[in-house]
């Protein structure tokens, strides 16, 4: 038997047990209360809020629904690692709350679903690593901070490709392969696709992902899904396990634009720990989701990015990317071709091989644990993935840049080489007054699991907003053959999140492509 195979069904069976010992230490009746059982499927947050207000179901049944099918389908595509026990007596506190008050919080009662590198209190946060794999945080990172502030019910943990150095798939050693919902044959693409994959299968309303150069998105494309990577400077990436944190983000991932805005909405902002987030001093709007307009499309101006649309792409995601340019020409936007000049010599030589420097000092600042202060003692623990161990090997032996190494590695508003790349773009955009670029998320179909290596082609993601720290949103952009799903991405200029909100929002409100995944009964 395979190790993830083995990892899995091992997994599997502590959720069911840990489901059925939750639901009893609370004394909860799954559907006590309710005239009908709650249909999770695509729901909401203005849904669910309705549906509190008017007393249909509360935050407790809400979180047992979704518990009700994390055990009915996770079976299927192994993407959550840990349930959080503490769940039902946070919604049951919600509850209470609202009855006294009658007032609901901006996430009040929404259950949502982390990325297992995003700091959780008194939750697991492993990186899917097994190094980590025993350490509990003993305090949530500042996003998670502002989230469950606002409301939001943390229900579990979801997988991830180890270390988040995995574009192309979702496999950790601590917890096995995560398969595409659409088409369990298929990756869900990577690192974020843990995340990617519940959400995309309604195992919660929202859900988190990190972007160090694609991870967002990726996952967020192939399972049909809204994904936001924002400015870099934006959302504090505090209490997260670092990739390179000189691109990293943290975003929703979401089953719509409005819903991924509202989320948005609550993590935006400065951060004392986060130094880039000084960057955003006023450059926040107070309120994001004013910019959720149907008609945003109307008069915009669309500049199509054909260096990496025509970049060897599967036909038929060329097809759902040329009719995605018709329909917005049919709501209203202009489309305009754009090249950037020397965008060859531009994109090349932007990573830096920086995993040391931020992993240890991650390791320092919250592990604090005497044995695991070196990337020397994440290698001695090891790992069962052999990509995981090929880049810990790369990431000990190399630093900065492969090429000119005499640059310095700095951030996306300092770093003389980021900042060119940034200007040619915007220059570009500002000279044809365009509101955003588009191209397809992916120029290719997910890759098959048992192939993902030698299929992994297409990935648009890496190439400018990782670098340039400009922001971009996938969004879906219909299905190919094999019911696998593709996405639209819109790039932005810096801070532009709400100009990327109306472009969005009116292609999918026009387009409506977002179909959620269908299981076989277990």
């Amino acid at each position: 038997m395979h190790a993830s195979t083995k990892i899995k069904m091992t997994k599997t069976l502590s959720l069911t047990m840990a489901i059925v010992l939750l639901l009893s230490a609370v004394g909860f009746r799954p559907n006590s209360n309710i005239t009908a059982p709650i249909n999770v499927e695509e729901l909401t947050i203005t849904q669910i809020h309705t549906a509190y207000k008017k007393g249909m179901f509360t935050s407790q049944q809400l979180v047992v629904a979704y518990w009700e099918r994390i055990n009915q389908f996770d079976t299927q595509i192994n993407a959550i690692t840990t349930l959080n026990p503490q769940a039902m007596a946070i919604a049951k506190a919600l509850d209470d709350e609202y009855k006294r008050t009658k007032v609901l919080r901006p996430l009040h009662g929404i259950p949502i679903i982390v990325k297992d590198n995003i700091n959780t209190k008194g939750l697991a946060t492993t990186a899917g690593a097994l190094a980590l794999k025993d350490f509990m945080p003993d305090s949530d990172a500042f996003v998670i901070e502002k989230l469950v502030k606002a409301g939001a019910i943390v229900i579990a943990k979801s997988n991830m490709a180890e270390w988040a150095f995995a574009p192309y798939h979702s496999i950790s050693s601590t917890h096995g392969a995560t398969l595409n919902p659409y088409n369990l044959n298929y990756v869900p693409a990577g690192s974020s696709g843990g995340t990617g994959a519940s959400v995309a299968a309604n195992f919660g309303t929202v859900g988190l992902g990190t972007d160090t150069g694609n991870s967002i998105r990726g996952p967020s494309s192939h399972c049909s899904l809204v994904g936001f990577r924002t400015t870099l400077g934006l959302i504090s990436r505090e209490g997260i396990v670092p990739l390179y944190l000189r691109n990293d983000v943290v975003g929703p991932m979401c089953r719509t634009v409005e819903d991924a805005t509202r989320v948005m909405e609550i993590m935006a902002g400065y951060d004392p720990k986060d130094a880039i987030t000084k960057y955003s001093d006023g450059k926040v709007p107070k309120n994001y989701t004013q910019f959720l307009q149907k008609n945003g499309l109307k008069g915009a101006r669309i500049g199509v990015f054909r260096e990496l649309s025509e970049a060897n792409p599967d036909p038929e995601i060329k097809a759902l990317f040329e009719k995605a340019l018709m329909d917005m020409k049919a709501m209203g936007a202009t489309v305009v071709e754009v090249t950037v000049p020397d965008f060859v010599n531009l994109r090349k030589n932007q990573w830096c091989a920086e995993f040391r420097t931020d992993l240890e000092s991650f390791l320092t600042t919250y592990v604090k644990n005497d044995t695991l202060k070196t990337l020397e003692d994440i290698i001695r623990v090891g790992t069962k993935v052999k990509e995981a161990a090929d880049r810990l090997t790369s990431n000990a032996q190399n630093k900065g840049r492969a090429v000119n190494p005499e640059i310095e590695c700095m951030d996306a508003y300092t770093d003389v080489r980021r900042v060119a790349f940034r200007k040619a773009i915007e220059d570009q955009m500002n000279l044809l007054k365009l509101d955003a670029i588009v191209y397809p998320s992916w120029n290719n179909k997910p890759a098959e699991i048992s192939a993902y290596l030698k299929n992994y082609k297409g990935d648009n993601s890496q190439i400018i907003a990782p670098h340039t720290g400009q922001p971009a949103f996938t969004v879906p952009m219909g299905f190919t053959s094999g019911n696998l799903p593709a996405g639209l991405q819109f790039l932005g200029r810096m801070y532009a999140e709400p100009t990327l909100i109306k472009l969005a929002f009116a292609y999918e409100q026009g387009t409506k492509h977002r179909v959620p995944p269908t299981f076989k009964s277990n």
